[in-house]
């Protein structure tokens, strides 16, 4: 009897990988798509960073690493936490992994018990809840919708906590809406969390680098709930790396100890040649993450203001990452052709098959009355992604 475990049989498949797949088919028939599914920057790793990896090859950087990373790598990681964030770390608390979606999914089973509450606001990130159960976790969700620019109030997450709480995920700039805490947002968060003493803050700040708001602010740094924080970070998206699969944990001892005791089980360390790369990039020049972040904000300006020409879209205006969220639900309950656009799901895979553009579905991100798109790609796929959709859209009757 085929039969998967209890624990797979839990989880969801990803969404966006579904319409990757998906876009790809509908391409290899020989259609022109514009992919806005994948989270991804389309620019090339930087020449430095590449330079170093052949040099690690070289100079034969090819045996295991330590599990949790090699110690130049996150002496370099603690230079940046000091350096760009104001917070001190030692090395000993610092933890490298395959890929920053590792170190959350590392962080939840080193930390969850089953039954335990995880406060995850919504929209959030695909993987985080199904993280959650495959560590037997129970995802509780706090919803955040356009009007409140996707962000949830310290009324909110009080009203969320119970004597099961372990933890809060906050994902700051955002995937999926791009929103982005400020100072004094955080602060309120923090105020709340400072007298729930059981509760932990998973921060993810994969996008750190790419916000348009000037300085990024991490809850890291309210004395209050320093000690209960554990910042995910990595170079994918900063530095175009998001194949090299390098993320980190900065947190405190005990939990870091935790998470290489599991890391040690399952993975070990991460990949030598990456961790050299990564390396360079924490070491060497940023010009390349402000020259990429700029070109981010064009785009960002450019698909805000052709999204906001298309009858029926409600629209924010995000401040980091690289993703769009705009509300569709004025198209719930109209169709053209066979298509019946009942959700977000629907509307996703009608302007797939009729506008050949992928993007995707709210309800992955818990969100179902909006859908999403990355602007990671070039200014002329923006412009005629939005025209095609633009164009499907007025089909709809």
């Amino acid at each position: 009897m085929n039969q998967l475990s209890n624990r797979l049989n839990r989880l969801s498949p990803s969404a966006t990988l579904a319409m990757s797949q998906k876009s790809g088919e509908l391409k290899a028939q020989g259609i022109d798509i514009i992919n806005m599914s994948v989270g991804e920057p389309d620019f090339n790793t930087p020449d430095h960073i590449k330079a170093a990896a052949i040099k690690a090859v070289e100079d034969n950087w090819s045996r295991y690493s330590p599990v949790a990373g090699y110690p130049a790598l996150r002496e370099a990681i603690v230079a940046k936490l000091k350096n760009e964030n104001g917070l001190t770390y030692t090395a000993a608390q610092i933890s490298c992994a395959n890929g920053a979606k590792q170190s959350v999914c590392n962080t939840l089973m080193a930390l969850v018990n089953a039954g335990d509450e995880v406060i995850i606001p919504a929209p959030y990130w695909v993987s985080y809840p199904e993280m959650v159960k495959l560590a037997a976790g129970e995802p509780v969700i706090v919803a955040a919708g356009i009007e409140q620019d996707f962000k949830i109030t310290p009324e909110q997450l009080e009203a969320a906590i119970t004597p099961k709480t372990r933890a809060l995920i906050l994902c700051s700039p955002s995937n999926p809406t791009g929103s982005v805490y400020t100072k004094d947002e955080l602060e309120g968060l923090a105020k709340v969390l400072a007298k729930h003493e059981q509760v932990y803050i998973i921060a993810d700040e994969i996008y750190e680098h790419i916000n348009y708001v000037g300085k990024h602010e991490s809850i890291a740094q309210f004395a209050k709930v320093r000690d209960r924080v554990i910042i995910i970070n990595g170079v994918s998206k900063a530095y175009a790396m998001t194949g090299w699969r390098i993320g980190f944990i900065a947190g405190p001892e005990w939990i870091v100890k935790g998470v290489n005791k599991l890391q040690g089980q399952y993975t070990s360390g991460p990949c030598s040649v990456s961790q050299k790369a990564a390396e360079a990039a924490y070491t060497g020049s940023q010009d390349c993450v402000e020259e990429m972040r700029q070109a981010f904000e064009r785009r960002r300006d450019l698909i805000v203001r052709l999204a906001k020409e298309i009858p029926g879209l409600e629209v924010n205006n995000p401040q980091g990452a690289f993703y769009l969220f705009p509300k569709c639900s004025a198209y719930f309950g109209k169709s053209y052709g066979d298509h019946v656009i009942k959700d977000s799901m629907d509307f996703a895979m009608f302007l797939l098959e009729v506008g050949h553009v992928a993007t995707v579905g709210g309800a992955a991100f818990g969100s179902p009355e909006c859908f999403r798109m990355s602007y990671a790609t070039s200014d002329e796929n923006i412009i005629e992604a939005l025209r095609r959709i633009k164009e499907a859209v007025a089909l709809l009757k």
